[in-house]
């Protein structure tokens, strides 16, 4: 009898642990679906920069004028705080 419910222990066991293995697979298998929609968004965008170099330029220009207009309020903003 006590060899039965060990039996019946070690079933429940493997019951859980396939379970929890195939709920490990779908979590890991959502994560890889994540990653996959990313890459395939990344190549995309990294297509028009490699066939249209005016592109990368007035892409580098935007983030340098968005840097000093950042710099402009930071300096207007401690100015604020100082009066």
């Amino acid at each position: 009898m006590a060899e039965s419910e060990s039996q019946e222990g070690n079933y429940e066991n493997r019951g859980n642990n396939v379970q929890n293995f195939k709920t490990d697979m779908e979590e890991l298998l959502e994560k890889m679906e994540k990653l996959t929609v990313q890459a395939a968004w990344l190549a995309y965008d990294c297509v028009p920069i490699h066939t249209n170099p005016d592109l990368h330029n007035a892409m580098r220009h935007l983030e340098e004028a968005f840097l000093m207009c950042k710099e402009q309020i930071e300096k207007k903003w401690q100015e604020v705080l100082m009066e």
